[in-house]
């Protein structure tokens, strides 16, 4: 463009000579303005009913979602190019993958994005060391796997595991069995309705603000921390609650149990019996930690 501009110009006009430098200017200023184009990649492939997408990435933000076509689209994108993203079908296996292409590679280079689209009864295993994995509407088995990466999920209805490092989690509106595991993470469990959800962390916090099924079984662990755990006058469970050094703050009329056979040691904070019918059974242990059993607002 600049070549052109310049051929058979007649440079002793003045005027002829401003128009085509401003122009020259404009080409340069904007050319240069102009970012790299990031590295983009779309795929799609049509499955069959159940199929399994497996995905491995070291860094950065994850979304999966569902539709209700029989296919799975898969959008990536990058910025470095010592990174590599690829998707390939293996029968109704989906692959997704983040190839390092690199031998000396910073972490920021490691990062791609995606937004993964699959029929609701999909089954995912998703490896994302760092960043975020969102996840909705899944009714299919899922789990995760972290590092540092958050969860947030929502209407899941499958069999959920979830195990992290120093992610967070949360989980609402989710109707599947639940079970989670984490180093330092804090544990949300909101609106759902569940019939069973073991939760364990070791110096984050748990919070279980959901339905109490009849026969459903709750187990929260933690080491130090707050376990919170709201209900309604409606709701009907046995509770037993143990912090060995920590403390229990209860606010539901409990039943006391006829018998109980476990004792726990004499210097730790505990509660036992029974609220309404005791249909639902709620386990919560914590070694130095603070329960607490709330009326919901």
């Amino acid at each position: 463009m600049i070549r052109e501009l310049l051929a058979g110009k007649n440079w002793s006009s003045p005027v002829m000579s401003l128009r085509t430098a401003g122009s020259i200017a404009t080409i340069l200023f904007f050319g240069a303005a102009t970012p790299a184009l990031a590295h983009h990649m779309q795929k799609q492939f049509d499955v069959q009913p159940h199929p399994l997408i497996t995905f491995h990435n070291p860094s950065g933000k994850v979304t999966i979602i569902s539709w209700d076509k029989p296919a799975v689209l898969v959008v990536a994108d990058h910025d470095s190019p010592k990174i590599e993203v690829d998707a390939e079908q293996m029968g109704n296996r989906i692959d997704v993958l983040t190839h390092q292409l690199a031998d000396q590679i910073n972490p920021d280079e490691l990062r791609a994005n995606y937004t993964i689209t699959v029929p609701e009864d999909a089954e995912l295993q998703i490896h994302n060391d760092s960043g975020e994995v969102t996840v909705t509407k899944i009714l299919g088995d899922t789990s995760v796997e972290t590092v540092a990466a958050g969860v947030d999920a929502q209407d899941m209805g499958g069999y959920f595991v979830v195990q992290t490092v120093g992610g967070s989690f949360d989980c609402s509106r989710c109707t599947g069995r639940i079970e989670v595991h984490s180093i330092s993470g804090n544990l949300r469990l909101v609106d759902d309705h569940s019939s069973s959800i073991f939760a364990q962390t070791s110096t984050g916090d748990i919070l279980l603000d959901g339905d109490f099924l009849p026969n459903g079984v709750y187990r929260l662990k933690n080491y130090s921390g707050a376990i919170d755990v709201k209900f309604s006058h409606g709701d009907s469970f046995d509770v037993s609650a143990t912090s060995l050094y920590g403390k229990v703050d209860n606010q539901a009329k409990l039943t006391p149990p006829p018998h109980y056979s476990a004792r726990p040691p004499k210097y730790a904070k505990s509660l036992f019996g029974s609220f309404n019918q005791g249909r639902a059974k709620l386990e919560l242990t914590s070694f130095n930690g603070t329960i607490n059993i709330h009326k919901r607002d």
